[in-house]
């Protein structure tokens, strides 16, 4: 069956990717990732992580998909070894001088080929099975009889990008963000020039290299009947908000289409819906049908489509039965918000009252990270998600 693995760039994304249906989690510990920017973990984090995942039979990929230079590999393969020992269940690399070190000092923890290496080819999979890695994750360059190609013939599995942001240049071979700020996308900093405006002369008010997000939900079943064996979701820069929707939005097409295929072309316009509700920059398949046209790149604006705003995830409850949260966006007494749960059941709910951790009741909550209790007149569960819809 097809492996649903999603993003997770902090604790409070691997609780609303495992909650919303994640088979696995991917994230970053230390400097060796290719998203250093985002919140990743410390060592009791990603411990923690760990544990709460393998006890909902959820696997954990550690992403040290960074070049590294000779002074780095005596740390990294501390680390390797660290958190071969905390039990994560495999290692995503781009370095070749990596993957030889992981081999030597974890030969039983499993290698994956990162998108980083620019894989694209059957050579190149087999070239990563000499390599002693058991999975490929395929550049998004590829097309759907390419991607076919690849998994009728490759040594190791095949896994590939279904949703999310797409870079201008080749998989692991962008070099834009280093040449202008100094920023080196295979070093985990990349600053994103991409998406800003450019022009010729003395204007620059277009983005002219920015590119839609992909989404391939309409192609699960197509991918799955190739053969491939791990769906991935980019974006571990994203809110829980982020992955919560998509993850349980590709979770629910998946178990539809294996129920009936039937069911999934009906539902085909719930899940559209969804993963609309969150940020995005319209949708493209990408390279899925071959060489995209102008029509995948973003001429107009280069600002995220943002139909709902995150206002957190509800924990346990207080004495008076009082949910509590962690806030993230400012949200007010009267007003309407949505309850979203793991299942795909939105609820609609009026916000009650709002009461700090010293009792003191509040109209609004205007602090980020503030812990609050709340009563939204409704039951909710640990885990839901809270988000207010804006309006167009």
């Amino acid at each position: 069956m097809l492996e649903l693995l999603s993003p997770a760039g902090s604790p409070e994304a691997v609780r609303a990717a495992v909650q919303s249906g994640a088979d696995a989690v991917y994230l970053g510990y230390g400097n060796f990732n290719a998203r250093r920017n985002a919140v990743n973990f410390d060592e009791a984090a990603l411990q923690e992580a760990v544990q709460y995942c393998h006890l909902r039979g959820v696997k954990v990929y550690l992403t040290l998909n960074t070049l590294l230079n000779d002074r780095e590999l005596t740390q990294a393969a501390k680390l390797v070894d660290q958190v071969s020992q905390m039990g994560v269940d495999a290692l995503l690399v781009q370095d070749l001088g990596v993957a030889r070190m992981c081999r030597q000092g974890a030969p039983d923890l499993p290698l994956h080929a990162s998108t980083q290496m620019t894989i694209h080819s059957l050579d190149g999979a087999k070239a990563a099975a000499d390599l002693g890695m058991t999975r490929v994750v395929v550049s998004r360059e590829l097309s759907r009889d390419q991607i076919a190609y690849l998994c009728d013939r490759s040594p190791v599995e095949i896994e590939c990008f279904v949703h999310g942001a797409l870079c201008m240049c080749y998989s692991g071979q962008c070099f834009f963000s280093s040449v202008i700020g100094g920023r080196s996308g295979n070093r985990g900093m990349c600053a994103q020039p991409c998406r800003l405006n450019y022009g010729w002369g003395q204007t620059a008010d277009k983005p002219l290299l920015s590119l839609k997000d992909m989404s391939l939900a309409k192609h699960l079943q197509e991918l799955e009947e190739m053969g491939v064996a791990c769906a991935k979701i980019e974006g571990r820069m994203k809110t829980a908000l982020y992955v919560a929707t998509v993850a349980r939005t590709y979770r629910k097409a998946i178990d539809d289409y294996l129920k009936d295929p039937a069911l999934y072309e009906k539902n085909m316009p719930w899940y559209l819906d969804q993963i609309s509700n969150c940020t995005y920059r319209q949708f493209t398949t990408g390279f899925f049908y071959g060489k995209p046209d102008s029509e995948a790149q973003i001429y107009d604006s280069n600002t995220y489509v943002k139909e709902y705003t995150y206002l957190g995830i509800v924990g346990g409850t207080n004495e008076e039965g009082l949910y509590r949260i962690e806030q993230r966006n400012k949200f007010s007494v009267g007003e309407t918000i949505e309850v979203m749960k793991p299942n795909g059941e939105n609820l609609e709910a009026k916000v009650l009252r709002i009461v700090n951790e010293e009792g003191e009741e509040q109209e609004s909550a205007p602090h980020p990270k503030q812990v609050l209790f709340i009563d939204l007149g409704v039951p909710m569960e640990q885990y839901d998600i809270l988000r207010r819809k804006e309006d167009a």
